[in-house]
């Protein structure tokens, strides 16, 4: 026998909801609001009508903006309005001229309210496409950047995928066939064929613009899959990796393509630090993963280049900043507005004796990796 696990708020917000109206509302919250509008109506109907109790309907309309689509935010707005009128005409004690003031000023307050909260609600969606389009545009050019260490990323299955298949031949061509070593040559064509299939679909999913999309997310495979697109810029610069990854780290919720983005362009910086730097020892980057006593999860990247002097350090995430010829200074800055935007932070500060640290955290969801 089936039994129906749907909570019970969830079932009357079911059975009671409007279509295109509700937007991350739990029932509680809608039961709260409704709650809240019957408080102000009794509150405004007991008093004297000099009294402009009906003022603080203000204060649904701003929680009606956090809750609802637009829509149902105006008709909040309006139900405000009619309780306030049928409270004119239910309460008994003060002066009609007054009540009929403090009535204006209350629907005033509630329809320029309702008109400010929405527009601002309608600038901040607009500021976040803007800066998911931003986010989208930095990611093609750093990927641009990076197309020598792609492509050698790719080259490198696709040439034991070749190599492979050879001696797959070979095996097959000899008196008796040997069997067992075309089908070891067989497995290794379709391991290197996925490694190169990997990292093109690695490519596509953060050139393509998609749905922003909140999922566990563990941040040391993150790391590792984004290593794989510099591997070969680490190669051809000779630049060597440390990690110190904490395998008991938390798992986040995010967006996964704007996490990986942030890494690449921290990643792909400190490469070109090292690459840059005059020193000829020790050419490393070395990059951290650590759990923190809240919950949160912190990963740094520090390299051995030159570094960064001390009063740029305030401003090196604001846009347009850069030290790169050519470079036109978003990457930071988008970086900087992904972690926010996850209700995260990032910093950058000296390494010593030499070179720079990037650290960004992020919270936690509470289960382990």
């Amino acid at each position: 026998m089936q039994t129906d696990k749907q909570p019970f708020g969830d079932r009357i917000k079911s059975a009671l909801s409007v279509p295109m109206m509700l937007e991350g509302a739990s029932f509680w919250q809608l039961l709260a609001g409704l709650a809240l509008i019957i408080a102000i109506f009794i509150a405004d109907t007991v008093t004297d009508l000099e009294i402009a109790a009906a003022v603080f309907y203000v204060a649904v309309v701003l929680l009606a903006v956090r809750l609802l689509q637009p829509k149902a935010v105006i008709a909040t707005a309006l139900l405000c309005v009619l309780m306030t009128i049928v409270s004119y005409f239910l309460t008994l004690s003060g002066s009609p001229e007054s009540g009929v003031v403090n009535g204006f000023i209350s629907v005033a307050a509630i329809a320029v309210t309702t008109w400010l909260a929405l527009q601002i609600r309608n600038a901040q969606q607009a500021a976040e496409e803007a800066r998911k389009q931003m986010a989208q545009m930095a990611r093609v050019m750093t990927l641009g950047e990076l197309t020598a260490s792609i492509a050698h990323e790719v080259n490198q299955p696709l040439a034991a995928v070749t190599t492979s298949a050879a001696a797959c031949t070979r095996w097959l061509a000899t008196e008796p066939p040997n069997i067992e070593k075309a089908r070891q040559a067989a497995e290794r064509i379709s391991k290197d064929a996925t490694r190169a299939a990997e990292v093109v679909g690695r490519v596509r999913a953060l050139v393509q613009r998609q749905p922003a999309a909140r999922e566990d997310i563990r941040m040391n495979n993150l790391i590792l899959d984004v290593l794989a697109l510099v591997r070969g810029d680490l190669e051809r610069w000779r630049v060597s990796i440390r990690l110190d990854l904490d395998e008991a780290l938390p798992v986040i919720q995010g967006d996964r393509i704007e996490i990986e983005q942030v890494l690449l362009n921290l990643f792909s910086n400190a490469v070109e630090a090292v690459r840059d730097s005059k020193r000829v020892e020790p050419r490393e980057i070395m990059i951290l993963s650590r759990g923190e006593p809240d919950g949160s999860v912190r990963v740094a990247v520090s390299d051995t280049g030159e570094g960064v002097p001390a009063e740029r350090l305030k401003t090196m995430f604001d846009a347009f900043y850069t030290t790169k010829s050519g470079g036109i200074g978003i990457g930071l800055a988008i970086s900087r507005s992904i972690i926010e935007a996850h209700q995260g932070a990032i910093r950058a500060y000296p390494r010593h004796p030499h070179g720079l640290v990037v650290e960004f955290t992020l919270n936690g969801s509470g289960t382990k990796a």
